[in-house]
């Protein structure tokens, strides 16, 4: 891989000279003083698809997928496919599918999907609450929308865990077709022994489970959780905000993250808790070697610290490691230009259209870069 193995702190910053200026204005709107909410007027979650379908699972669960199309009509270069984290659904990655749509240099196609237990997506059980199910989840998913050409996969939290777990099953799939990596907040092991402190967890518990807590849920009940959700918004919003999220948050993406947290039931999210506990992968990230691969976190993430980002990095001296200060565990959401531009740098590694922007377009780049640093 050509990607050098780097740690780039940055507060904005734009990761692809080719969107111009579309680019550029996802970097100032960083930089806009947080004195107002930026996204009051972001349909969150509302945008259309250009076709909508349900691919069977293995064992017959239906799973909803949205695709979107490149928005000038082209032909479409390559292949992105995101994978939600717990407790969220597909509407979490917004922010990327509205940007990703206009891209040209290269043009991709987006599919999404809800994992199962969330979302639109079937039920789950207690025995296919697994890594391994969600990863062979995604696997159906590929198989039937990206059968052929490119693909960069993407995942947060948990979804970063479900591409490792699918790179451990089918490792011709990654040394074949998938050129990228984009592994967001996430982990590969020793998911309990790094992240919330007691103190934390006894104080937040009723809403750590749905932006992705696991350490101590097992002994927590779904009944008084949905009690609590149901009882006391302003705790549920004043927990969601203190735990998923830096700093300064848009409030309307603070009400958006808990609009997708009400919409799937505790119930449904305990059953992952046993195979989330149990991930151990680090072995696993060897087969990602033929992808360019980038790992992404937030440094003022509660839930898996930043720290999780660098274990991965460091099995993985080729990727690029991205430190979003100030960010929490949906940086995706809370920075989504510092996000897209990095996944944009990604798509274009993985497309070889690098080499087609010109000394002008790296001096942009470059000049952006050293700016909004």
């Amino acid at each position: 891989m050509k990607t050098t193995h780097k740690l780039i702190g940055l507060v904005g910053g734009v990761g692809a000279a080719a969107t111009g200026a579309a680019a550029t204005a996802l970097t100032l709107a960083s930089r806009q003083r947080r004195h107002r909410d930026q996204y009051a007027d972001e349909p969150l979650g509302k945008l259309k698809p250009d076709r909508v379908s349900t691919v069977a699972a293995d064992d017959g669960v239906p799973l909803y997928v949205e695709e979107i199309d490149p928005a000038d009509g082209g032909q479409p270069d390559i292949t992105l496919i995101g994978v939600h984290g717990i407790a969220l659904s597909m509407k979490s990655w917004h922010f990327q599918r509205r940007d990703l749509a206009g891209l040209t240099l290269p043009r991709v196609r987006q599919v999404y999907y809800d994992h199962r237990g969330h979302g639109q997506s079937g039920a789950v059980t207690h025995e296919t609450a697994t890594l391994e199910q969600l990863a062979s989840d995604l696997h159906s998913v590929i198989r039937a929308l990206a059968p052929e050409g490119p693909l960069v996969l993407m995942g947060h939290s948990v979804g970063g865990m479900t591409i490792m777990a699918l790179a451990e099953e089918e490792k011709q799939l990654f040394a074949d077709r998938v050129c990228g990596v984009s592994l967001i907040a996430t982990a590969a092991g020793e998911v309990g022994a790094r992240g919330l402190p007691k103190r934390v967890l006894s104080k937040y518990s009723p809403v750590s489970w749905g932006v992705g807590g696991i350490g101590g849920i097992a002994q927590w009940q779904p009944e008084v959780v949905e009690f609590v959700r149901a009882a006391s918004g302003q705790l549920t919003k004043r927990a969601v905000r203190r735990l998923a999220f830096g700093d300064d948050p848009s409030p309307s993406v603070v009400e958006f993250l808990l609009e997708m947290l009400d919409v799937t039931p505790v119930g449904e999210l305990v059953k992952f808790v046993g195979t989330v506990d149990s991930h151990d992968r680090y072995e696993v990230l060897a087969g990602l070697k033929h992808a360019h691969v980038q790992v992404i976190g937030g440094d003022a993430d509660l839930i898996l610290p930043f720290s999780h980002c660098e274990r991965i990095a460091d099995e993985l001296p080729d990727a690029q490691l991205v430190r979003v200060n100030g960010a929490g565990h949906v940086p995706q959401l809370e920075h989504p230009e510092v996000v897209t531009s990095y996944l944009i740098d990604l798509l274009q590694l993985c497309s070889d259209t690098e080499s087609k922007t010109g000394p002008r377009d790296e001096a942009m780049r470059g000049l952006l870069r050293r700016w909004f640093a």
